[in-house]
């Protein structure tokens, strides 16, 4: 168990499923979560430190050791609901729990009604660092966290949410009956949990019907003080905006790190370990752009040489500023392109673009987008 493992889960399941359970129930199926990589196509089972697991759950007396299959056992009982469509599916989270003495661990398997929401996902999908959570007080804050996760990077930057909906996905309809009770013991509570612990922060502002205070609206923002938690960023939809935040090679020391998230970004291509740095390297350590260069890249046709064509952009992106607009591929001040008319003159030179042992500089392709620049 890892606190830098990454959690996967589909935007639909995060804001299409109510369900109840315990901040150390939450805790056990995130953490079960991240172990699960997004291109399996089946769930495995998952193994867990008996330790670990001990101290995840609360349980720091190890003569209650005892305590830990009951605590399973209740959690395999949650039964919850997941509205799809004109389908009402009813689940539990596990489908089992398998303890075997001696070895001191706990293997436990995901229902495989869950496959569709945490398996083979090719869009609309959240990722997060488990480290986000682990530290909550409230049972509330990991799964508001969730709800604004996946709508960070929307185009408005803030979501509105009714108080009903909000109170059904958190299940909390009969919880704190009165409005300001609610609004200071969870919401308020959860933003003060997200600006101490996560990647991410909130302000909310409070839409009347009437007299009545009827909806939510979150104004999402990244949490710059704990940004070196923020894993590789995916948004939410290849379309949607994306933040600029920058994790500099300073912050994040560890090479090896480096290459994972730029690999994972790679996720339907594998790239070398050299390569990922130069694309590090080329983006001047923005993770966020390499990301957006790749989902673009996606969207077109074809690429014969994947990897210096994200680093042909990235290099290109990292110029001189220009005049600034904010459109649906970046939301951060650079110059503004036209990316079919890029797209269309890099496509017929990809395969002459340069790799990792060559030099940018004597490329034509730059005279080529200088035309470009504004």
């Amino acid at each position: 168990m890892d606190k830098n493992y990454v959690v996967t889960k589909s935007n639909y399941f995060i804001m299409n499923s109510n369900y109840d359970l315990s901040l150390e129930e939450q805790k056990i199926i995130l953490t079960l979560a991240s172990m699960v990589r997004k291109d399996d196509e089946e769930f495995k089972p998952y193994k867990f430190k008996i330790n670990s697991f001990m101290e995840l759950v609360g349980v720091e007396d190890k003569s209650k050791y005892t305590e830990i299959p009951k605590i399973t056992l209740k959690l395999m009982k949650k039964v919850f609901e997941i509205h799809e469509g004109k389908k009402l599916i009813q689940t539990a989270w596990l489908s089992g729990a398998v303890y075997e003495k001696g070895t001191g661990y706990v293997e436990l398997t995901f229902s495989p009604y869950l496959k569709p929401y945490m398996l083979q996902l090719g869009e609309k999908f959240t990722q997060y660092k488990l480290a986000n959570i682990l530290s909550m007080k409230s049972k509330y804050s990991p799964r508001i966290y969730e709800i604004l996760k996946c709508n960070e990077f929307k185009e408005q930057k803030y979501i509105e949410i009714e108080i009903d909906d909000l109170r059904k996905l958190l299940k909390a309809e009969k919880i704190y009956p009165m409005y300001n009770d609610f609004k200071r013991k969870i919401i308020i509570q959860t933003q003060k949990e997200l600006k101490k612990l996560t990647d991410i922060d909130f302000e909310f502002e409070e839409i009347k019907t009437g007299r009545k205070i009827t909806s939510l609206k979150f104004y999402i923002k990244p949490n710059k003080s704990k940004i070196s938690i923020k894993s590789p960023s995916f948004p939410t939809t290849a379309n949607d905006e994306v933040s600029a935040t920058t994790t500099e090679l300073e912050e994040n020391p560890k090479e090896t790190e480096i290459i994972k998230q730029v690999q994972a970004i790679f996720y339907k291509h594998e790239i070398s370990e050299r390569e990922a740095k130069a694309i590090f390297k080329d983006s001047k350590s923005n993770t966020d752009l390499i990301k957006q260069c790749y989902d673009y890249t996606l969207s077109k046709n074809k690429i014969d040489n994947i990897v210096g064509y994200v680093r042909t952009l990235v290099k290109e992106f990292n110029g001189p500023k220009g005049s600034i607009k904010k459109n649906t591929f970046n939301n951060f001040e650079q110059r503004t392109y036209n990316f079919d008319d890029l797209e269309k003159r890099l496509r017929g030179i990809d395969k002459e673009i340069i790799t990792e042992n060559e030099d940018y500089e004597q490329l034509k392709i730059q005279d080529m987008l200088k035309e470009l620049r504004l």
